[in-house]
């Protein structure tokens, strides 16, 4: 089961995406329920209140709180980075203001039933691949970690470090053996670090800026990679 959300102050904007999602979710035989918002305040408050959405189709020009600025509540205040954030405007001249939020797609108005698809297609993949476990041991104790929490891991000595935005953990082991069991998200930009490039704020050829603020160096052999690998999403 999918939780969608759709935020518009166009109510016929609202119905006409509820009615596309239906249609993507018959075809495809996925289970979804649809909530809708007019407000970006009112999206908010439902969001404060600990309740979960798995994607959220936001329109950028609401009436009073804009959907960059509901954006940077889900990401900033609530720290949800796992919720797949779909913009929609009836302009395409946002896309520098989005980058902070960590949006997962653009779509322009009008928006048409391929959109939707690919959108959806897109989003359904991610969630997948975020819901997949990371398996270690530390002491006597086994720990399951949703690979999507992951920001990055970190190697000193024998030890790993192993970062999330809300806890951080030690295990065991070799960089080069843990990347074998990492989904393809995950890059290792330096012999001590592996990232996870969903969590990627900024970059440049030798360094990169991950959402929780922390700044890596990308050693010279992997900087090739780590730019074919960044750019190859975007």
């Amino acid at each position: 089961m999918y939780n969608i959300g759709i935020c518009d102050d166009g109510e016929n904007i609202c119905t006409s995406i509820e009615n596309m999602l239906l249609r993507y979710a018959k075809e495809k035989t996925v289970q979804i329920e649809v909530q809708i918002w007019n407000t970006g305040e009112g999206l908010r408050d439902y969001l404060a209140q600990g309740n979960h959405l798995d994607i959220l189709f936001l329109d950028i020009e609401l009436f009073k709180m804009t959907g960059i600025e509901v954006g940077s509540y889900i990401r900033n205040v609530l720290d949800n980075m796992g919720l797949q954030i779909i913009y929609i405007s009836g302009k395409a001249s946002y896309a520098l203001q989005l980058f902070k939020t960590q949006p997962m797609d653009f779509l322009v108005k009008p928006i048409l039933q391929k959109h939707i698809d690919h959108a959806m297609d897109m989003a359904v993949k991610i969630i997948k691949k975020r819901n997949e476990k990371f398996e270690f041991r530390h002491g006597k104790d086994y720990y399951y970690i949703s690979m999507g929490d992951i920001v990055y891991f970190e190697s000193k000595a024998k030890k790993i470090k192993i970062v999330t935005l809300q806890d951080t953990y030690e295990m065991y082991g070799r960089l080069k053996d843990i990347i074998k069991e990492l989904t393809d998200d995950f890059i290792m930009i330096h012999q001590s670090y592996v990232i996870n490039k969903e969590y990627v704020l900024r970059y440049t050829y030798e360094m990169l800026e991950l959402v929780n603020g922390t700044m890596l160096t990308i050693s010279k052999v992997n900087r090739k990679l780590v730019r074919e690998r960044i750019l190859k999403d975007e």
